[in-house]
């Protein structure tokens, strides 16, 4: 276990990492608090740093950027780590948003607090909660699942393992993936009430609330801009009870190699069946490597 007292030692020799939301859209979303915080960093990682300049030079300054993204996170994550521990602070942003969700900031996130470093979040705006609160569903209990697969094949396995929970799903998704995802939705979760939201906080914000299937009708007729979210009404709930327990009839390990078949890795089929069966992982482990 870790405790983090965040302002506790605001003069120790190791920097901090802070986690700062950015707009969505609208740029009066940037709170006092994450401009003082960009302002007073001695580094800013960037999702893009071109588009974060423009954010910078909007409020009139400008602190020194260096890029951070999918494609490079394995080894900046280090480089930035290694500039912390020697007392300089870091702030991360992605383009739009909160870091670390759908982000590439969760990786450095994670390498900050294996490394001991005290990890900041500056409260802003975020896609999924602004479409959550507007959609007209129940905004409680709800379940983020972020990208969908790209692939339909992976996309439609992704949606079966959400399909009979009692939970408000919320997706993103991007423009020219947007009319297959909706398509397998219908196909896979039925007909239920769904919102999407378009280009939130931005000049052309624009809702599509109804059932699936209507909005499958709609999308299909029109052309799809911006980056989308989208939020799904969870399953009736004796749906998901009378699915609950599907595995009742199999043995430990004939549940574990279910899970595999369907493409999880060993580790996380292990965890998922203890949490099916509400038994300790390491029973579930003991079991599947003794047989």
């Amino acid at each position: 276990m870790n405790r983090q007292k965040s302002f506790a030692n605001d003069l120790q020799a190791i920097g901090k990492l802070y986690v700062v939301g950015t707009p969505i859209g609208n740029l009066n979303e940037m709170s006092p608090r994450a401009i003082d915080t960009l302002k007073e960093v001695d580094l800013i990682a960037a999702e893009d740093t071109r588009h974060t300049r423009k954010l910078l030079s909007y409020f009139s300054f400008s602190t020194a950027l260096t890029s951070f993204h999918e494609h490079n996170q394995e080894t900046k994550k280090v480089e930035i780590v290694e500039k912390i521990l020697t007392g300089k602070s870091v702030a991360v942003v992605s383009d739009a948003g909160m870091p670390a969700i759908s982000d590439p900031g969760e990786v450095l996130v994670e390498a900050a607090l294996q490394a001991g470093i005290t990890v900041i979040p500056v409260s802003g705006p975020n896609a999924a909660l602004n479409a959550l609160v507007a959609s007209g569903i129940a905004a409680q209990p709800f379940t983020f699942i972020g990208f969908l697969p790209r692939q339909k094949k992976e996309r439609k396995k992704e949606l079966e393992k959400w399909a009979s929970f009692p939970t408000t799903l919320v997706f993103y998704e991007a423009p020219h993936r947007v009319k297959q995802m909706l398509q397998d939705s219908l196909a896979i979760l039925g007909n239920r009430k769904i919102a999407v939201a378009r280009e939130l906080t931005k000049k052309h914000e624009e809702w599509l609330r109804g059932t699936i299937e209507e909005v499958v009708v709609y999308v299909e007729q029109t052309d799809t801009l911006g980056e989308y979210c989208i939020v799904i009404e969870g399953a009736a709930d004796e749906g998901f009870n009378q699915m609950d327990n599907w595995w009742e009839a199999m043995s430990i390990v004939q549940h574990v190699d279910h899970y595999i078949e369907d493409g999880l890795d060993k580790k996380t089929a292990i965890r998922q069946v203890a949490n099916d069966r509400g038994v300790p992982k390491r029973e579930v482990y003991q079991v599947y490597h003794e047989h």
